[in-house]
């Protein structure tokens, strides 16, 4: 009924899979990765993965970051494209252009930076199924009081 042969089943999923720069490490060039990301170590270069990217404290990126998440304990320099999440942790230095659906910043981060959100750009340019909306200064509204003629 049991053959003697065994199949094992390698179902190998790389984006459960973490790949980790180490500190001290040094790599020029760009990475792409179906994984996730921990930098401890310094990229100079591009990184694009549809996971998360977690550079540590020690960690540094100068060049093109593209991915859904991330979460900066250390040095960011460039361009921050990012699907959903930015976290920037106390300890994060972020300079360049930014830009991200959601933005979280802890106090004593240093955020140097033109961001914009793309979340919130899609929601404005939908106005809320066709409506525009006007901003009128107090000295600029009409007063229907005021208005009247007898």
């Amino acid at each position: 009924m049991f053959s003697g042969k065994k199949t094992a089943s390698m179902a190998s999923e790389t984006t459960s899979q973490q790949n980790t720069i180490a500190k001290g490490t040094v790599i020029t060039g760009d990475i792409i990765s179906e994984g996730d990301f921990r930098i401890e170590g310094t990229i100079q270069g591009n990184v694009k993965t549809p996971g998360k990217v977690v550079i540590g404290r020690t960690g540094i990126i100068n060049g093109t970051l593209k991915s859904a998440n991330a979460d900066i304990e250390g040095k960011f320099t460039g361009k921050l494209l990012l699907t959903d999440t930015l976290s920037l942790k106390s300890s994060a230095h972020v300079e360049g252009e930014v830009m991200v659906g959601k933005l979280a910043v802890e106090p004593g981060a240093n955020f140097n930076a033109t961001c914009s959100m793309k979340g919130a750009i899609k929601d404005f340019k939908n106005g809320g199924a066709g409506q525009q909306t006007t901003t009128q200064r107090p000295e600029q509204r009409s007063n229907p009081e005021k208005d009247q003629t007898t």
